[in-house]
C-alpha cells in the first residue's frame, strides 16, 4: 500500500505485486475496522466491492463520509495521508490498484 504509520484492523490481501503494479484487497469485517494511518507513495485506483459508506479521516483530523458504489472506481494521486474506516453495519471490501512506476518514464 504505502508507508504504514499506524496498524489497522482491516485485512489486506496482496493479489498481484510486480515491478509495475500492486493489487490489494482490503476487507473490513465490521463497523469501525480500519486500514490504519498511511501515506500513499504511488498513484492508485480504488474499486469498491459494495454499496455503502467509507469514513475517511485526513491528516488534519477531519473525517468525511465517502459513498461507495459497487464496481465504480475512483483515482487518487500519490501523497494522500489518511485512515479508511468501515462506516457500515456489514462487512465490506475494496480493491486497491497502485501504479508502482510511471508508465511514461518506463517507455523512454
Amino acid at each position: 500500500m504505502c508507508k504504514q504509520t499506524e496498524p489497522g484492523t482491516a485485512q489486506a490481501t496482496v493479489l498481484i505485486n510486480n515491478a509495475r503494479t500492486r493489487v490489494t484487497e482490503w476487507r473490513f469485517a465490521g463497523r469501525g475496522d480500519n486500514t490504519g494511518w498511511h501515506q500513499h507513495k504511488f498513484d492508485y485506483v480504488v474499486v469498491p466491492l459494495f454499496d455503502g459508506i467509507l469514513e475517511i479521516e485526513n491528516a488534519d483530523g477531519e473525517r468525511h463520509h465517502a459513498e461507495m458504489k459497487n464496481g465504480v472506481p475512483y483515482f487518487r494521486q500519490l501523497g494522500v495521508e489518511h485512515d479508511v474506516i468501515n462506516g457500515n453495519d456489514f462487512e465490506c471490501a475494496f480493491v486497491e490498484i497502485e501504479f508502482l512506476e510511471n508508465w511514461l518514464e518506463s517507455i523512454r
